[in-house]
């Protein structure tokens, strides 16, 4: 069985291809996807669907080329913790942004359980005005 390090890898290897599919494999039907508070797509989604719609389409809806540059991904056992930046082109703006971030997953049984985002909400939100 894969550790909970080798699940998140997995999901950021996928998206550094930029394979839906890919990182949306690993997420449990009950996964709990915790956008934070002032981010465009705020909210908690449960559900690979919930998640998709709510995040990565409404994500490509508002932005063009945005992206998660993951810079280290930290073992701690049942829980992963990502740091990186976030960038992206408003759409109706114009207006770029760059933002720090860091992701906390919970992995059980091989399957994402959740995932809790914590970023510079106001970086993205700037660009959208």
């Amino acid at each position: 069985m894969r550790t909970a390090y080798d699940v998140v890898k997995a999901h950021y290897d996928a998206n550094d291809r930029r394979d839906m599919d890919g990182m949306l494999a690993d997420i449990a039907p009950d996964c709990r996807w915790t956008e934070m508070a002032g981010f465009p797509c705020a909210g908690t989604y449960v559900g690979r669907d919930e998640i998709f719609r709510n995040v990565f389409l409404a994500l490509g809806e508002m932005f063009d080329a945005y992206s998660f540059k993951l810079e280290r991904l930290l073992d701690a056992g049942e829980d992963v913790v990502a740091i990186g930046v976030y960038n992206g082109t408003n759409k109706r703006t114009g207006k770029d942004f760059t933002a720090r971030v860091v992701h906390v997953w919970g992995v059980a049984g091989d399957k994402i359980r959740r995932f809790e985002q914590f970023t510079d909400t106001w970086r993205v939100v700037e660009s959208m005005h």
